[in-house]
């Protein structure tokens, strides 16, 4: 593709400037790949009991999520499955801690009935109570589902007044606006079928659900608004992207199907109308096939980055300096940072990549974030890698990534969709689960550095985080997490949204390196920051806002 001409001076000068600086670090510090600790990482998903596949026809050649949460109490991470044309499926985590991943089909409804046509899934707590709920992307009605406890679900979509409509809905992301009992809701759409000239320039209203009340047990989700225009999205997510608490809505779009569309970003006033970026806010033109979405504090500064998903390329891109405040001015310094990604690293690297899930994590817990591209060929495009296996960039002190899927042992010959990084046997090492089109899933358990002389030889140490929040959203959505070790500051934003067609709930991961103890502060919804709480390397805290206390939870077999 061409290069676009920047048309905006600012930032040309910013990219000139941040290229600078990222190449300043690239010379002042190594590297530094022979150093980084690599994770081994082992496919065990049919053995671990995932007996599952995302199928379909076109409809289904995007999507293909997966939900991560608790759903009996027990704090170990379970999973529910899309399935497209197949039955979506619930598995609960029998995993004992540092063990074998394991895991047991359970009935996705109470009734029994099973639920088809679902592209994605996305955990919520949506009535405030004990019990995580879940939110499904359909091929037509999507589905609320209320918790009951045990892994037990109900369809609520009656009870709630909530029109899960007719659409193809490829996306979701969550947030608790300011004063509000109830989350609001936002639902991605995709290609509209029914239009005349469907598929190209065809392209679905997405939908802002907000809550009628704040009264009552129950959110009524009767009304919704329609965000016009919307651009054939496949991934969005509410993001505080100034860091000052307010959190509007980032849009990723498919050039393949919408015809004048870009990239967007939406302005979420409490109680009144969205409206989009535009121009003459500063929000420069972006047109790409854009398909997931992943957000990271890179640089500590208390606003995010974001890798944005695509055929060919991936995007990182950074907040200009230079923009005035309510500036939305990005960068792109992904090339810089060796995190294009655009072609597979074995195999036939003569053709471009196809980029689904996005996500940051720390999986060797060096307190670098590392980022995770699920990759697959959309079907069978002539023009687009065969066999694209998965990316595991590993980041580094010197802003650099290092592309380790290969020796990680994740480059396998399947088409991958959504994906979950998770740790599901409570031993401290991040593992990973891709979905993957009309293939079993891909559960990676990790066992450690590469090539370690010795069993006891691990990654670094962690730290893992959970918010109770009290009587309304109990999760902290839309908190802020910072965690100090020496002069190494992390912080992670609570979200729920984002990647492809995948979300999760539960534990905050953060990596320690080889210090020994921390420091913890949390940044809670509508307040400001906590005291600060020192807490000790290797183990799962919970901090609770009401009270102001801490307290540990070790995992039981």
């Amino acid at each position: 593709m061409p290069l676009m001409p920047i048309t905006n001076p600012r930032s040309a000068y910013r990219l000139g400037l941040v290229s600078l600086w990222w190449a300043a670090l690239a010379l002042s510090a190594p590297l530094a790949g022979a150093q980084q600790d690599i994770p081994t990482l082992t496919e065990v998903g049919e053995s671990a009991g995932l007996d599952h596949r995302f199928t379909g026809p076109w409809e289904f050649f995007v999507g293909g999520g997966g939900a991560s949460f608790d759903c009996n109490g027990d704090r170990r991470p379970d999973l529910l499955l899309a399935g497209g044309t197949s039955a979506a499926k619930l598995y609960v985590n029998q995993s004992s801690s540092g063990g074998d991943l394991s895991f047991v089909e359970r009935p996705v409804l109470d009734s029994g009935k099973p639920l088809t046509k679902a592209t994605g899934a996305y955990p919520i707590n949506l009535n405030n109570d004990a019990h995580t709920d879940v939110v499904i992307l359909r091929v037509g009605s999507n589905r609320l589902l209320l918790g009951e406890g045990d892994c037990r679900f109900r369809d609520a979509n009656k009870e709630l007044k909530f029109d899960g409509g007719r659409a193809w809905t490829t996306s979701f992301a969550a947030t608790w606006e300011l004063g509000k009992t109830f989350p609001t809701l936002a639902f991605g759409n995709y290609v509209d079928r029914r239009a005349p000239g469907s598929p190209f320039g065809t392209c679905e209203d997405n939908r802002l659900v907000r809550p009628i009340s704040n009264k009552g047990a129950l959110p009524d989700y009767a009304d919704n608004i329609a965000l016009s225009p919307s651009h054939c999205t496949l991934s969005i997510l509410f993001t505080d992207w100034q860091g000052e608490g307010r959190f509007d809505l980032r849009v990723t779009n498919d050039r393949q199907y919408h015809r004048g569309g870009q990239e967007q970003l939406w302005h979420i006033p409490t109680d009144g109308e969205p409206y989009e970026y535009t121009r003459n806010d500063g929000w420069e033109e972006l047109v790409i096939w854009g398909m997931g979405i992943a957000e990271a504090d890179l640089d500590a500064d208390g606003r995010p980055e974001y890798a944005l998903t695509s055929m060919g390329d991936t995007k990182l891109q950074v907040l200009s300096e230079d923009a005035f405040e309510d500036e939305p001015i990005y960068v792109d310094i992904a090339f810089d940072a060796g995190l294009t990604a655009h072609r597979p690293y074995t195999g036939d690297t003569s053709k471009p990549s196809t980029g689904w899930h996005a996500q940051f994590a720390d999986v060797n817990n060096d307190t670098w974030h590392d980022l995770f591209i699920a990759k697959g060929n959309v079907e069978a495009m002539p023009n687009f890698a065969a066999y694209d296996p998965d990316n595991l960039l590993l980041g580094s002190e010197s802003g650099r990534y290092r592309e380790v899927g290969d020796l990680s042992g994740i480059a396998l010959d399947r088409r991958g969709r959504g994906g979950v990084i998770e740790d599901f046997n409570a031993d401290g090492k991040l593992d990973l689960l891709v979905m993957n089109r009309e293939e079993l899933p891909s559960l990676f358990v990790n066992h450690g550095p590469l090539g370690a002389p010795t069993p006891a030889q691990g990654l670094g140490n962690f730290l893992r985080v959970e918010l109770d929040n009290g009587a309304v959203n109990p999760d902290g959505i839309g908190a802020s997490i910072s965690v100090k070790t020496g002069n190494r500051y992390q912080t992670k934003t609570v979200a729920i949204g984002g990647g492809h067609a995948s979300g999760q709930l539960g534990f905050t991961h953060f990596g320690l390196g080889q210090a020994e103890v921390a420091q913890v502060r949390v940044k809670w919804p509508e307040t400001g920051w906590s005291a600060p709480f020192q807490v000790f390397a290797n183990t799962h805290v919970v901090l609770n806002r009401e009270v102001g206390s801490l307290r540990t939870w070790h995992a039981i077999d």
